[in-house]
């Protein structure tokens, strides 16, 4: 298998037919990140689902609430950018594991706020820093400035995704 999509065999051009757009998926940004994002992903979540049984969306929820604890579901969502309804399932079980607890915020009653139990810390502090050992093996040999690049480009790419959904809804 190639290590990356840019080292796969290119289709011939004549391969589609003329009177169709052509979309070079080994070129187009989205799928090339979501591809990586994926491979990624899947390599991580091997540690965390042998050892404790989550999946990569419950993982998610406690690395962020182990980062900012008393968020609310919507609040986990939107800084992940995962589902509303894949969040809200994995709180559930989340919470009837015992890894996080849920609690009414202040005086709202509507509003409840998570945060990670016991439980929920004693996984979390062994997973996170696995994660980091893993991201450094993942970053190996890049120099520190390529490293600060790559997170500014992200970053900009981003901001210009926000940027973009603002106009559209606005």
């Amino acid at each position: 298998m190639p290590a990356s999509l840019s080292e796969m065999p290119r289709p011939d051009p004549q391969e589609t037919p003329a009177e169709h757009a052509v979309l070079e998926l080994e070129r187009f940004l989205p799928y090339r990140l979501s591809v990586l994002s994926n491979r990624v992903s899947g390599m991580i979540a091997r540690i965390y689902t042998e050892r404790f049984a989550l999946g990569v969306t419950e993982w998610r929820v406690m690395a962020v609430l182990g980062r900012y604890p008393d968020l609310s579901a919507n609040e986990v969502a939107q800084r992940t950018a995962m589902d509303k309804v894949a969040v809200s399932r994995a709180v559930s079980g989340l919470i009837q594991a015992g890894r996080l607890q849920r609690e009414m915020h202040g005086d709202d009653r509507r509003r409840s706020v998570l945060r990670l139990s016991e439980a929920g810390y004693r996984i979390y502090d062994e997973v996170a820093p696995l994660a980091l050992e893993f991201e450094r093996k993942l970053l190996g040999d890049l120099p520190e400035d390529e490293r600060a690049l790559l997170f500014r480009l992200l970053d900009r790419l981003d901001e210009l995704e926000f940027k973009a959904e603002a106009e559209a809804s606005g």
